[in-house]
């Protein structure tokens, strides 16, 4: 009887000790001598741990993509702006694009030492990444890397050097096309057809600082990072190291293809901090295509200017969230003044997609070409109603432009808004609609929500208004029927929104 429960009392005993080194590592010491009495096969315990904790490495991968990388090497008059060792930026002064680079660390303009150096009229080298998407010779790098070029040379993995020719750029979205010719073998990589995942395993390879075919990689950090760099900004954030000089290179998924374009970092210090921005592939897709066959990029436009929608606006508008973007102004006989859309009106799904915000309706608009018949779901004084159009070509509207409306009140005791008005009609070259702010209380409440001298308010409400006692009238209305703030569309230098007000209650 003995003999044979002891091997069960042996069994029961191995069982709590491999339970106890699983869920306490350093147990294992205390376990050891007991696991061997049992006689459990130590050895092989230890090396099936190894083999589960080594990481998976990514040479197979890296041989897989790496020959399709290359370096791309420019050259442009001394004195152009680049971006380190990255290449040209051609972005005008006090651009989004120019703020943005300054804000994240990368040197910028004609300010830098090796630019102080440098005569007017020499030919400077800038060095960016690519990689083919074609056996014959088509490649994709960035347009900051290759615009301005002067001449564009590209170095493969084994070190073959090659004279490439632009085919067109993309400023928008920061996206280039090049060719180079003679041969139609280059090895080539895919672009992605389905989105990476947060959290999903990335490869970065590229020419940071002149070294060219570097690897990294990382995970995907976050997806739809706006970064300020324009009206398509839906940046992939990766934490591969990148650095200057991998602009235009591929960040790789786990199956070889490209997930996006590596197009800037955010480094206060210049280099690397683990937080990196690339083009997402389904936006290189429509822009490559684009490219190739015409060299230029036609988006679809419908003629409005737009802002987002805030919790203050969405009660003023009896909307229950704030989804969606708010038409400030439509342009004179653009598309969305044709099919009869109206300054307040909320673009609520572009058909039958949601809009989630000011910047996502640009980018669904964008995506499309012009001459395409859309339907729009717009709110409009409490109901919903159906809109359709022909886009036409952006170039020829005011783009989209997702303006910031300004923030809550800073408190609510304020009786009055603190504002000196007069008639449009009365202020020479102020035209003949609204009224012009004259003068501005600077501890008023208008003052805290960014009013300035030369603005028109346009309606308040949704009222028009000519004159300070329809502005008086219209608050005072507000007020009665109990309204915590009021809604006012205010014309500020060149760009119409709408801002809220709060009322001061008893």
């Amino acid at each position: 009887m003995n003999s044979v429960n002891k091997p069960r009392i042996a069994t029961a005993r191995r069982l709590i000790l491999m339970a106890t080194v699983a869920s306490l590592g350093f147990a294992t010491l205390v376990a050891g001598p007991d696991l061997v009495r049992s006689g459990l096969p130590v050895v092989s315990m230890a090396g099936a741990a190894e083999s589960a904790q080594r990481p998976v490495g990514f040479g197979d991968l890296v041989e897989k993509v790496k020959p399709a990388v290359i370096s791309v090497r420019v050259k442009v008059e001394a004195g152009t702006k680049m971006v380190g060792a990255e290449g040209n930026l051609p972005f005008p002064p006090n651009s989004q694009m120019e703020r943005f680079f300054r804000r994240f660390g990368m040197p910028y303009g004609n300010n830098t030492p090796d630019d102080r150096r440098q005569p007017r009229d020499r030919i400077v080298t800038g060095q960016g990444s690519g990689f083919f998407i074609t056996a014959d010779g088509y490649a994709v790098t960035n347009h900051h890397v290759v615009d301005k070029a002067q001449t564009v040379e590209i170095i493969m993995d084994e070190g073959k050097v090659y004279s490439a020719k632009v085919i067109g750029t993309d400023p928008r979205t920061d996206v280039a096309l090049i060719k180079v010719d003679g041969r139609s073998d280059f090895p080539f990589v895919k672009l992605a057809d389905k989105a990476s995942r947060v959290g999903d395993w990335v490869l970065a390879v590229g020419n940071p600082f002149g070294l060219g075919g570097t690897v990294t990689a990382g995970i995907v950090s976050a997806r739809g990072r706006d970064i300020g760099a324009g009206p398509y900004d839906d940046f992939i954030q990766i934490d591969a190291p990148v650095n200057k000089g991998n602009s235009g290179g591929p960040t790789f998924d786990m199956d070889g293809n490209v997930i996006g374009i590596n197009t800037a970092i955010f480094s206060p210090s210049g280099g690397s901090v683990g937080i990196a921005f690339a083009v997402p592939a389904d936006t290189v897709k429509s822009v490559v295509a684009q490219l190739k066959d015409k060299g230029t990029v036609s988006r679809g436009g419908i003629g409005v200017q737009i802002q987002p929608v805030t919790a203050d606006l969405a009660e003023n508008l009896g909307m229950k969230g704030t989804d969606g973007a708010m038409v400030t102004e439509p342009q004179a006989g653009g598309p969305a003044a044709k099919a009869g859309i109206l300054s307040g009106d909320v673009i609520t799904a572009v058909e039958g997609h949601a809009v989630k915000d000011a910047r996502d309706l640009a980018r669904q608009i964008g995506g499309m070409s012009p001459g395409t018949a859309v339907k729009l779901a717009i709110w409009r004084k409490g109901e919903e109603k159906t809109v359709s159009m022909t886009l036409a070509e952006l170039p020829n509207m005011h783009e989209a432009r997702a303006a910031m409306p300004d923030s809550g009140s800073k408190g609510s005791d304020v009786p009055k808004l603190g504002l000196t008005l007069a008639p449009a009609s009365q202020v020479a070259g102020r035209g003949n609609e609204g009224v012009v702010v004259i003068n501005v209380d600077p501890n008023g409440l208008a003052s805290e929500h960014g009013f300035k001298t030369g603005d028109v308010i346009l309606n308040v409400g949704d009222k028009m208004v000519a004159t300070p006692a329809d502005v008086r009238d219209a608050i005072g209305e507000a007020y009665k029927n109990g309204k915590h703030t009021v809604l006012l569309r205010l014309k500020s230098d060149d760009t119409t929104k709408f801002v809220t007000v709060p009322l001061a209650r008893a």
